[in-house]
């Protein structure tokens, strides 16, 4: 074992084995992959033990699908966690397209898009092509069998047999998201897409949507719609309206028709004897600067016990208040039976970016150990009025590092440990939680997690969670916003671009690695109308611009192509769709910093990206092992590092931990006791997915999206199936 795997292999099993307990069978059938995430629980369990830790080592590829249609420019990504159900697998492609298979074969069965004959992209908003997956119903009789996916701000209703839109759903075969939100304005213009899918109570679908994350954005209220008709059900207002519990969380009396987010964009989920959804939000927005979002801000960053049938409250937990630093709940819950204080407990565990576990009772809410309100700084910018303490758990432990100082600075080399030092020094703020500023702050774990929206996974015979991490740093430095009275000519162009791209892009438009691309010489790589195309839909994970007007888009236009422009600009509030003005905030980020090295390795000490295993009974780490290596560094002698990963595991019956998720292009087998690699094989490209695990005719398959396109790697378009020979 190497020093980054922190507990030795004969430590951990002795941990793990003491720590089970005869547990009742878990509820559902678990030989198929029939929802997102494995099953409505959330976690992301297979009861199949065909393979297991004494035959993993003969897995081989079973089947490969492509789906023929990545982007040339690497920029395009399958995060699909693909669903199987009556031994027919659906998943999606890089452009968005809705595909059915032979689970056992990968032959194609139909392909569905939102697509023209001729290729055409049949609405704009389809160019987002960001999907985690679908949702499949079907009737009491079985005989009106659908499957729900989202392009963009549409909510597509296709027959599950046939791959065609159902017409009598919604406007023709779809509905649109920015609809129906109880909004006292026209939204018909602003951003908002369905990232994970929605989960089915009985014969409804309720879902939640990605939002802009600046000033103007979105509510991002909860719905159910009919399955049938597309009508909608039942509504939560995670912003809540006059009256409503939570509305004096918020100082600003407006606050219901001006802010925005508190959204699920990671999935839910669903125990569904009693009629709960479990329901993780995000941050309010506008992200970074909370000044005219004062208050604790419910219910932002909360995971949500609602009433399936009627969407009525029934608990919530906030584990951040007035976010400044998107510490958005990034993942499905995970609902599970524990033992704790001598009985068992049904509870709901979630992750968090930062690197915690929260655990409560899944019926009242009650936390199942001590959460602690601890103070955290609140010197910040002018206007600011940052919440005084955030919660942390006492248990279970962290699943990632909570602390960033000087002794965690790489040590690849001498000459590199005092450059990223140099750089390590100008941030100037280092404590957890401290509010944004322009001195810098911070963020650790990363933007990115921590958790991310892979999820966890958890054994419900051991009560154990398994969940990936990625241990990278991120600066957040703020600056003021542009001043119409600027002592240098700001043209309109640079204007905007410093207003809604810079944080992203960078000052001087050279981005940050491949996660943000340069835009300097863009006109280079791609023609007028494709760039305009880009700010007015969105691609992949850049959002839409709706919120800028004509004028400013031709301003920005020739500032990006570098034509003339002369003038100041008119400071003037920002224009929401459909009407009136969302007051920009006085100050922005500098952009989303990862604290790499030359060389693109991270400048702290590894492990970079880890495996863990946390007992949910004890609240203890039971082992951490590094997930993810990079070949040349380990050809230097340098004991596997883990990489930045993206995509969550899988838990089988059969004794094995599954995940592809990191750079170095592979998917592994770890021993669910000890963490030790039982097998691996190399993928056409990155896995940034969830594997789903299922059986047909008595034979198991596991099967990984290869997309690739984050982080530096090259874009893939093919699923890889694996079984026993």
């Amino acid at each position: 074992m190497t020093r980054y795997s922190y507990l030795i292999a004969g430590l951990a099993l002795l941990l793990a084995l003491s720590c089970q307990h005869d547990a009742p069978p878990p509820e559902g059938d678990f030989s198929g992959w029939p929802v997102y995430a494995g099953s409505k629980a959330g976690i992301r369990y297979s009861s199949n033990r065909q393979a297991n830790t004494e035959n993993v080592r003969q897995l081989q590829r079973a089947w490969e699908y492509d789906t023929g249609d990545k982007s040339p420019d690497n920029r395009s990504q399958i995060q699909c966690n693909p669903i199987v159900v009556d031994g027919v697998l659906y998943g999606t492609s890089p452009q968005s397209r809705l595909f059915a298979l032979n689970a056992a074969t990968g032959e194609p069965l139909w392909v569905f898009g939102p697509y023209t004959a001729g290729g055409q992209v049949r609405t704009p908003e389809a160019v987002y092509q960001i999907s985690r997956g679908a949702t499949y119903w079907q009737d009491e009789q079985g005989g009106d069998k659908r499957i729900f996916y989202s392009v963009g701000p549409r909510l597509y209703c296709v027959d599950a047999e046939k791959g065609t839109m159902v017409t009598g759903f919604g406007g023709g075969g779809y509905i649109d998201l920015r609809e129906k939100l109880d909004a006292d304005r026209d939204l018909s213009g602003a951003y908002a897409v369905g990232t994970s899918p929605g989960i089915i109570y009985k014969d409804m679908l309720i879902v939640g949507m990605r939002l802009s994350e600046d000033a103007g954005a979105l509510p991002g209220h909860i719905r159910a719609f009919d399955a049938r008709t597309g009508e909608r059900r039942w509504i939560f207002h995670t912003i809540p309206h006059p009256g409503e519990l939570g509305y004096d969380s918020w100082d600003d009396p407006e606050a219901w028709k001006r802010a925005g987010g508190a959204n699920n964009w990671a999935g839910m989920a669903l125990d569904e004897e009693r009629g709960i959804v479990y329901v993780p939000t995000g941050s309010a927005s506008p992200d970074f600067w909370g000044g005219r979002r004062k208050g604790q801000n419910l219910f932002a960053n909360s995971l949500l016990a609602l009433d399936a049938a009627t969407g009525k409250y029934i608990w919530h937990y906030q584990v951040v208040h007035h976010d400044l630093w998107d510490r958005d709940l990034p993942a499905t819950p995970n609902l599970i039976t524990v033992h704790h204080d001598g009985r068992a407990v049904d509870a709901v565990a979630q992750i968090t970016k930062h690197g915690y576990v929260f655990l409560f009772d899944r019926v009242n809410g009650k936390p199942l150990f001590p959460i602690e309100e601890r103070p955290v700084p609140t010197q910040a910018l002018p206007g600011e009025a940052p919440w005084p303490a955030q919660p942390a758990p006492t248990l279970p432990e962290p699943f990632a590092r909570q602390r960033f100082g000087p002794g965690d600075l790489t040590q690849l080399s001498p000459e590199t440990h005092a450059y990223m030092l140099e750089r390590y020094r100008k941030v100037q703020s280092r404590e957890p939680f401290t509010p944004p500023s322009k001195g810098g702050v911070w963020i650790f774990p990363g933007f990115d997690g921590g958790g991310e929206w892979g999820g966890a996974a958890v054994d419900p015979a051991t009560q154990i969670l398994y969940v990936n991490s990625s241990e990278l740093p991120w600066s957040l430095t703020m600056v003021d916003r542009p001043e119409a009275e600027a002592a240098q000519p700001i043209s309109r162009g640079q204007f905007t671009y410093m207003q809604h791209c810079m944080a992203c892009h960078g000052a001087e438009r050279q981005g940050f690695g491949d996660a943000f691309p340069a835009l300097a010489g863009i006109g280079k790589r791609y023609k007028e109308p494709d760039i305009r195309a880009i700010i007015d839909n969105g691609r992949n994970m850049m959002p839409a611009f709706p919120q800028i007007s004509a004028e400013e888009k031709a301003a920005l236009l020739d500032f990006l192509l570098g034509r003339k422009e002369t003038g100041l600009p008119v400071r003037e509030p920002a224009p929401v769709p459909g009407g009136g003005t969302a007051e920009l905030p006085p100050y922005i980020m500098t952009g989303y910093h990862r604290f790499l090295d030359d060389d693109g390795y991270p400048g702290i000490t590894p492990p970079w990206g880890t495996l863990n295993a946390v007992d949910l009974n004890s609240g203890r780490l039971l082992w951490k092992v590094p997930l993810g290596e990079y070949p040349e560094l380990t050809a230097r002698g340098i004991p596997p590092t883990g990489t930045e990963n993206y995509g969550g595991p899988v838990v089988t019956a059969g004794g094995l931990v599954f995940i592809a998720a990191t750079k170095d292009e592979k998917i592994r087998a770890f021993d669910k006791t000890n963490g030790r690699v039982l097998w691996e094989a190399e993928l056409p490209a990155a896995g940034y997915a969830t594997p789903a695990v299922y059986s047909i005719d008595g034979r198991q398959y596991i099967v990984i999206a290869c997309g690739g396109g984050k982080i530096g790697s090259k874009s893939g378009s093919r699923y890889v199936a694996f079984a026993l020979p």
